[in-house]
C-alpha cells in the first residue's frame, strides 16, 4: 500500500505528516514507524504525526516518536500539524485541535503558529534541577558553558536514572546568554538530543521565569541549535502558570509517497 506523507520541521524539530482521515493508515505497529522514521533505512524524522477527524474539533493529531511508540504531546509537532491543516484547507487564522494532553488552540500565519499548551499547576523546583509537565515530562537543569555540554551522555543517564526510567522523561539544560535562554534537549523516545523541542523550551521558559531569568515576566525568548523561539505565558502568586503560548515556525519540506 502506498501512503501519501509530507515533511515538515519546527526548528529543526522534523516530522512525517500523514492526512488519515480515511483512515488508511490505522493503528500502525511500532515497527513500522519505527522503520519509516528511520534516517537511513525510511524517510527519516524525529516523529510521525497522523492528522485524523474528530467531532467537535478541526482536526486530531495522534503521535509517534521515531521510536515507533505513540507519544504525549509534542509542541513543535503541534505548530507544524496545524501549518499541515492549513495547506489541506481545514483550517485559515485559527485552529482547535485534540492532541494526547487535551484540547489546543492555535493562532496561524503562513508558516508561523502561536501554539496554546495547556496551564501548568506544579513545578517541582529542587536545588539543582526542576521538574514539570508541559505537555510532556521535563527535567529541566541550569548548566555552565551549556554550547559544549554532554548533552547526550547526560540525557541519557538522567533519563535511564532509578527515578525515571520506567516511564522516561525529556532532559534539558539551559543557560542564559545576554537576552535569551539557550536550551538544549534530550528527547526521550527518540533517545538523542534533537534541534529542538517545544515542550521542552515551553518547560525552560517556566522555570527561568520562577528562577527570574526569563527574558521578561511574561515572556521569554529562546535560542535551540535549530533556531529562535518565544514562550509567553501568564505567572501566578502561587507559582502556577497560565495562557501559555509557543510561537515559532512551522516550515514546510517536501511531500512524496512511501510503500508499506
Amino acid at each position: 500500500m502506498k501512503i501519501s506523507f509530507s515533511k515538515y520541521q519546527g526548528t529543526g524539530n522534523d516530522f512525517i505528516l500523514i492526512d488519515n482521515r480515511e483512515m488508511r493508515f490505522n493503528r500502525p505497529d511500532n515497527e513500522l514507524v519505527a522503520k519509516i522514521c528511520d534516517r537511513r533505512f525510511g524517510i527519516g524524522a524525529d516523529g510521525l504525526m497522523l492528522l485524523q477527524s474528530k467531532i467537535g474539533y478541526d482536526f486530531e493529531m495522534v503521535y509517534y516518536n521515531s521510536d515507533g511508540n505513540e507519544s504525549s504531546m509534542c509542541g513543535n509537532g503541534g505548530r507544524c500539524i496545524v501549518e499541515f491543516a492549513r495547506t489541506l484547507g481545514l483550517v485559515k487564522t485559527k485552529a482547535h485541535f485534540l492532541a494526547s494532553d487535551g484540547e489546543h488552540e492555535a493562532l496561524v500565519n503562513t508558516g508561523f503558529i502561536s501554539l496554546k499548551m495547556n496551564n501548568v499547576s506544579k513545578v517541582e523546583v529542587n536545588a539543582d534541577f526542576s521538574y514539570l509537565n508541559t505537555g510532556s515530562p521535563h527535567y529541566v537543569a541550569f548548566v555552565s558553558n551549556v554550547k559544549n555540554y554532554k548533552v547526550f551522555e547526560e540525557g541519557k543517564r538522567i533519563r535511564n536514572s532509578e527515578r525515571f526510567k520506567e516511564k522516561g522523561t525529556n532532559v534539558n539544560f539551559i543557560e542564559k546568554e545576554l537576552n535569551e535562554l539557550f536550551v538544549r534537549t534530550y528527547e526521550r523516545g527518540v533517545e538523542d538530543e534533537t534541534y529542538s523541542c517545544g515542550t521542552g523550551v515551553t518547560a525552560a521558559a517556566l522555570v527561568a521565569s520562577l528562577k527570574n531569568v526569563s527574558t521578561a515576566t511574561d515572556y521569554c525568548d529562546i535560542k535551540t541549535l535549530g533556531g529562535k523561539l518565544k514562550v509567553k505565558f501568564t505567572k501566578h502568586p502561587d507559582n502556577s502558570f497560565t495562557d501559555i503560548w509557543l510561537e515559532g515556525p512551522a516550515t514546510f519540506v517536501y511531500k512524496g509517497e512511501i510503500t508499506i
